[in-house]
């Protein structure tokens, strides 16, 4: 249908909470919020300026995906192979990488890229702060937890480490419903997405040179305390990290640069494999800096998406409003669990599942600085991750993982700064002592804990909460493995007993609860949820990717053979 241009009102807005402060930026008001209202206070009156008209265009669409992530990304792909025309919006931005490119911000230098500009207020449709950008992660703060949100096309894949891990059938049957067949998952659909990413572990070319020593002392120390020790497939080219040994170009991965983006490429991640593949249908479209702030069920039955367009820096250029027969929600956990719990509160969605907003987990996230005089751990540091141990059919420990990660040479991390703050909170105490190298360990595995999500009708927003050491029992078990690995003359700091945090958001829309074995939320003809809200609060001791990954990959065989024509 033809878009039509008019003066409107804006629709309603849903931002998280203000996560800010002023020049004097420190990690407890980074996290607090506390700060918003005082950086509005001290900035001049023409930034707070009359509410401009901002032009409405409304527009119908086949089918809309929010997010694109594995969730939004793969579904794209599959549908559009079955000749569906797909529109994907994404609040990011694209980010191009490619031998020496500078696209991704350095680890090593403060940068305005790397956060999303919703840390600071909004007033009158423009951010308000220290040079917001549409940067790669949105820290969202909600009680006793602060979870890591990514933003940009090709989502979370773009700063994970990469773990491209499958669970195991013990662990997975306990906690994912009995109708989704682990052996099917095995045979076709882990298989399918290992290809999709490329999926293949460090060469030991790589991993015999100077640059990884951290990598083999973490293993010989997994080695010597007991436990096993694997090598972690990565979707990564690993002939790009040899060409750095080479001087071939720039350091990216050798010295550990990669802690937000690859700027050399040679990662797999879902904008180079499922988007890519997507638009090459020429039945996709992925809409950048597209902010999706509101959902609500058309008289008609369609679903009518409410959407700021941005400019880098979040000011709105456009409101869009766009209706659909099917709505795809893959903004990852916290996200997509937010905009459905506001529809609901608000009146917007009626008759969605009791469960909704509940069921959230952490995926058990520990993050630990290790200490050590030993040389192996000083800079530079090869990543991202070589190694990992797993313990998972222990008869008296949580399912759990543990795996090295590389810190940035001169990082910023090794400080108080805005992002050290967010990234690895606590890492300001690696720079008491010059005698002693640090590098990253991190655990997750299978926790109990669970979160739910409130919304808050006096702001408008829908906040997370979670319970007071609701992961007290896997974070044990993680930390006296981590103990025994870490060996005698090391220090460790776990940074989750300084700011509890995750980057693995879970659950919220959770399967067989909320929503039927292939993401559609019951009783809501035409919506389905395709992201880490899906999951069940935990992915079984496994970096979540590969199994959202999977999932979504099951759940689009259904939906292409059993929902086209009728739904779709």
């Amino acid at each position: 249908m033809p878009s039509k241009q008019e003066q409107a009102p804006p629709p309603t807005t849903e931002t998280a909470a203000p996560s800010t402060t002023t020049y004097g930026i420190t990690r407890r008001s980074l996290l607090s919020g506390a700060a918003a209202g005082a950086v509005a206070s001290v900035l001049p009156a023409s930034a707070l300026a009359a509410t401009r008209k901002i032009p409405l265009t409304r527009s119908e669409e086949r089918v809309v995906v929010i997010g694109s992530g594995f969730g939004g990304g793969i579904s794209a792909l599959r549908l559009a192979q079955a000749g569906i025309p797909v529109l994907v919006l994404e609040r990011g931005r694209w980010w191009k990488s490619g031998p020496n490119a500078e696209t991704f911000p350095h680890a090593t230098i403060p940068d305005k890229r790397d956060l999303f500009y919703s840390i600071w207020p909004e007033k009158n449709h423009k951010r308000v702060g220290i040079s917001p950008y549409v940067g790669l992660l949105e820290p969202v703060r909600g009680k006793n937890i602060t979870a890591i949100c990514p933003a940009g096309v090709g989502g979370g894949s773009l700063v994970y480490q990469g773990m491209t891990v499958q669970p195991s059938e013990d662990v997975f049957s306990q906690w994912f419903p009995a109708g989704v067949d682990y052996q099917e998952m095995d045979e076709v659909y882990y298989r399918r997405v290992t290809a999709m990413l490329h999926a293949q572990t460090a060469p030991d070319a790589l991993i015999n040179s100077s640059q990884y020593r951290a990598a083999r002392k973490f293993a010989a120390n997994v080695q010597a305390a007991g436990y096993s020790l694997t090598k972690i497939p990565m979707p990564i080219d690993w002939n790009y990290a040899l060409a750095e040994l080479r001087g071939e170009m720039k350091q990216s991965y050798t010295n550990g640069d990669c802690a937000l983006g690859v700027n050399n490429g040679g990662k797999f991640s879902v904008d180079v494999t499922y988007i890519e593949q997507a638009l090459a249908t020429g039945l996709v479209r992925v809409e950048a800096q597209h902010n999706v702030t509101s959902l609500l069920r058309a008289a008609n039955g369609h679903w009518e998406i409410h959407v700021s367009r941005t400019n880098a820096r979040g000011t709105v250029l456009e409101h869009k409003i766009i209706t659909t027969p099917t709505l795809i929600l893959a903004a990852g956990s916290i996200n997509t669990t937010r905009l459905l719990v506001s529809a609901a509160a608000r009146g917007d969605i009626t008759d969605l599942p009791d469960g909704l907003g509940k069921g959230y987990g952490t995926n058990g996230d520990q993050i630990y600085l290790w200490r050590n005089p030993d040389s192996a751990l000083a800079s530079p540091q090869g990543g991202p991750v070589i190694y990992g141990s797993y313990d998972w059919s222990s008869p008296t420990r949580l399912a759990n993982t543990v795996i090295q990660a590389s810190i940035p040479p001169g990082s910023r991390f090794i400080g108080n700064t805005l992002t050290s703050s967010v990234l690895l909170p606590g890492a300001a105490a690696l720079s008491r002592s010059a005698k002693m190298h640090a590098t990253m360990l991190v655990g997750f595995g299978v926790s109990n804990g669970r979160g739910h999500f409130e919304y808050n009708a006096a702001k408008d927003r829908t906040d997370l909460i979670w319970p007071a050491n609701g992961d007290a029992e896997i974070a044990k078990c993680i930390h006296e493995r981590v103990l025994k690995i870490a060996g005698e003359g090391s220090k460790v700091i776990n940074t989750n007993k300084i700011v509890n945090s995750t980057w693995h958001s879970l659950g919220g829309a959770c399967i067989d609860v909320v929503c039927d074995l292939e993401g559609r939320v019951k009783g809501q003809r035409g919506l389905y949820v395709l992201d880490g809200a899906l999951m069940p609060g935990t992915t079984c001791a496994a970096n979540p990717s590969m199994t959202i990954a999977a999932m979504v990959e099951r759940a689009l065989d259904r939906i292409v053979r059993d929902d086209i024509g009728t739904i779709i």
